[in-house]
């Protein structure tokens, strides 16, 4: 089910991240910030620090319409690789970007040299994203958005860049509706859910099966869109339950 004309990216940049020394969030993060707006992810990579890797990801990534949100990597300290490996993807010199200067100048002063001041040189060309916890921002250059790899910042960050860029693309959000069946194989419902696709092809079939810690399965079966195919599409789904005589209940 396309739900949006947009197709959008997570990369998360982290040797912390890959090694498990600290969990994501910024995938929950994300989801919360575009699923009320009627958009969605398509896909979600997690790299390290390792520059010509995070070079090519990004030649990869650039090399697409697609809209990238990236996070981590962009602050002063040298294991910070995002900002050289986007201007080396993009063959670009890295430069200092003005308002970046004076909004780190405004926030740190002097002690904004040496070091803090590397964190306004971005690929040339690059547009600033503001930085509503500590005035650094970050930045944005086709149609990829660079922001820190700390969540309460770049919660707002993503946030401006959607109503700032997008919200031409905004629909109305989707919704989830299944049954959780008690006892049953999920082959058992393959022909059904075919053809149900067939049926409803504007709605998006799950089907998640689980094994309990006594062996006993379950199904997780529902559909996501809008609301008036979703009640359609589950009405149909408690129909065969029912009609195959399935133990089951709402999710």
């Amino acid at each position: 089910m396309q739900t949006n004309t947009l197709k959008i990216g997570l990369l998360i940049i982290g040797d912390e991240v890959l090694s498990g020394k600290r969990q994501d969030k910024h995938l929950a993060q994300a989801n919360a910030l575009l699923q009320p707006r009627g958009l969605c992810l398509s896909w979600v990579k997690i790299v390290g620090d390792e520059p010509d890797f995070l070079v090519k990801t990004l030649q990869e990534s650039f090399a697409t319409d697609n809209v990238v949100f990236s996070f981590g990597g962009i602050g002063a300290t040298p294991d910070d690789r995002t900002r050289q490996s986007a201007a080396l993807a993009l063959g670009l010199p890295i430069e200092r970007h003005p308002e970046a200067v004076a909004e780190i100048e405004a926030k740190f002063g002097d002690d904004a040299y040496p070091q803090r001041i590397h964190m306004a040189e971005y690929p040339k060309g690059a547009d600033i994203i503001p930085n509503f916890y500590n005035r650094v921002p970050g930045f944005s250059i086709q149609n990829h958005y660079f922001m820190p790899g700390f969540p309460m910042m770049a919660k707002p960050m993503m946030e401006w860049v959607l109503n700032h860029y997008y919200s031409a693309f905004y629909q109305n959000p989707t919704i989830e509706k299944g049954i959780k069946i008690f006892n049953g194989q999920e082959s058992e419902w393959v022909v059904f859910m075919e053809q149900f696709e067939k049926q409803f092809p504007q709605l998006r079939l799950f089907s998640l099966p689980s094994i309990r810690a006594d062996e006993s399965r379950t199904i997780d079966l529902g559909v996501e869109g809008l609301e008036p195919d979703v009640l359609r599409g589950y009405e149909v789904i408690v129909n065969e339950a029912n009609h195959r005589k399935a133990n089951w209940q709402p999710l």
